[in-house]
C-alpha cells in the first residue's frame, strides 16, 4: 500500500481525487498541504486525514510514501525537486511543469535520487480511450489518417481563476486541456509529434493567455491532428479517428463522469458501439502508479513522455506567439 500526501488541494483534488483514493485498492491518502493553512485544516478534518504546516514537512514524514504534486503549474518544479529530494516517488499533475527546460530538471533529479517520476494524465486510464486505442491497433479502421480532439468549458466564475494568471499557469486552455487532448490523441495513435502549428487568440477576461485555440500535429506515424480548445465554450469533450476504410467517433471521450460511448464507423453507419463509464480513470492512475513505486507493471504516462508533451507545448506557444511552424527537437 502506498501512502500518499498531496502538495497542493484544491478544486480538482476535492472534485476527482478525494472520490478516487476510497476505490483504490493500493493507495491510501495519507495527508495534505495548501498554501492557505486555515483552508488546509478544514480539509484535513473534513476528510479525517492529517495536514502538515508546511510542505517540506510533509515531503520528510516517515508516513508518506509517495507526494502526488497538484498545486499551481509554477509550484510543480520546487515541490517536485523538494519531494525527491526527501526520497519520495512523485506523481504530478499536467502539465508537468512551465517550459521543457523545467521538466529536464525534475527528470536529473529523479534519475539522482532514483525515485520514480509520473505525469497524472489521467485520460490515459479511461476505459473510452483503450477502446478506441485497440480499434486503431487491431487495423478496425485502417491507417489513421486524421485525427481530432476537442476540449470545452465556461470558465467564467469558475473556481480555478488562476489557471488566468501567467506567474501561476502554463498558459490558458492549451496549457490547462489542451495537454490532455495532445496527450490522449499521443495514447490512441501511438506516437510522437514531429510538428506543431498554433492559432490562438485572447479576449478582454483572459489576456495575456489565450481563451480559443486550434493546434495542427504532425504526428511521427504520419497521421495528422488538430486540439481545439476553448474556456468560452459550453462542456464538449470530443475524440474522433479517421482512417483509410472507417473511423471512430467518441463525443463525450474525455469526459469522467457518466456514461461514454464510442462508436465504430464504417460505409458511413455505426458498425459498433461501446458504452463505457470512465469514472474509474483517477483510481486506476493511482493503483498503476503505486504498482510501478512498488516495481509492480509499468506507468502510462512517465515523466520521460512527459518531456516531450511539454516540448509540444513550448512548440505550440511558440507558434502562436511567433506565426510560424515549430518542429520538435530530434525531428
Amino acid at each position: 500500500m502506498i501512502r500518499y500526501g498531496l502538495l497542493g488541494f484544491g478544486h480538482h483534488c476535492i472534485k476527482r481525487l478525494m472520490p478516487a483514493f476510497p476505490a483504490a485498492q493500493g493507495s491510501v491518502l495519507a495527508g495534505l498541504w495548501r498554501r492557505d493553512q486555515q483552508k488546509a485544516v478544514a480539509n484535513a478534518r473534513d476528510h479525517s486525514i492529517p495536514s502538515f504546516a508546511t510542505a517540506e514537512e510533509l515531503c520528510a514524514s516517515p508516513q508518506i510514501d509517495a507526494v502526488f504534486v497538484t498545486s499551481p503549474d509554477a509550484l510543480h518544479l520546487p515541490h517536485v525537486l523538494l519531494a525527491l529530494t526527501h526520497g519520495k516517488a512523485v506523481l504530478c499533475e499536467k502539465p508537468l511543469g512551465m517550459n521543457a527546460g523545467e521538466v529536464e530538471q525534475m527528470l536529473s533529479a529523479a534519475t539522482k535520487a532514483g525515485m520514480p517520476l509520473g505525469v497524472a494524465q489521467n485520460f490515459r486510464y479511461n476505459r473510452s480511450l483503450d477502446f478506441i486505442r485497440d480499434w486503431i491497433a487491431q487495423g478496425r479502421i485502417g491507417a489513421p489518417a486524421l485525427a481530432h480532439a476537442q476540449f470545452c468549458y465556461p470558465a467564467q466564475g469558475g473556481p480555478r481563476q488562476w489557471i488566468y494568471n501567467p506567474a501561476l499557469a502554463c498558459g490558458g486552455p492549451i496549457g490547462d486541456v489542451g495537454i490532455h487532448c495532445i496527450d490522449a490523441l499521443r495514447f490512441v495513435l501511438n506516437s510522437r509529434v514531429s510538428a506543431v502549428t498554433t492559432l490562438a487568440r485572447a479576449d478582454a477576461e483572459s489576456a495575456p493567455v489565450e481563451a480559443y485555440a486550434t493546434i495542427g500535429l504532425d504526428f511521427t506515424t504520419g497521421s495528422m491532428g488538430a486540439v481545439t480548445v476553448s474556456t468560452r465554450g459550453a462542456y464538449r469533450s470530443l475524440i474522433e479517428v479517421s482512417g483509410e476504410t472507417g473511423a471512430i467517433v467518441s463525443q463525450f471521450g474525455l469526459t469522467v463522469e457518466g456514461d461514454v460511448d464510442v462508436e465504430l464507423w464504417l460505409n458511413g453507419k455505426v458498425a459498433e458501439r461501446q458504452t463505457v463509464s470512465n469514472a474509474d480513470g483517477y483510481t486506476r492512475m493511482l493503483d498503476a502508479f503505486s504498482s510501478w513505486v512498488e516495481g509492480r507493471g509499468q506507468f502510462r504516462s512517465t515523466a520521460e513522455d512527459g518531456l516531450h508533451n511539454q516540448q509540444i507545448l513550448d512548440a505550440a506557444y511558440t507558434s502562436w506567439r511567433t506565426g510560424q511552424k515549430q518542429t520538435l527537437p530530434g525531428n
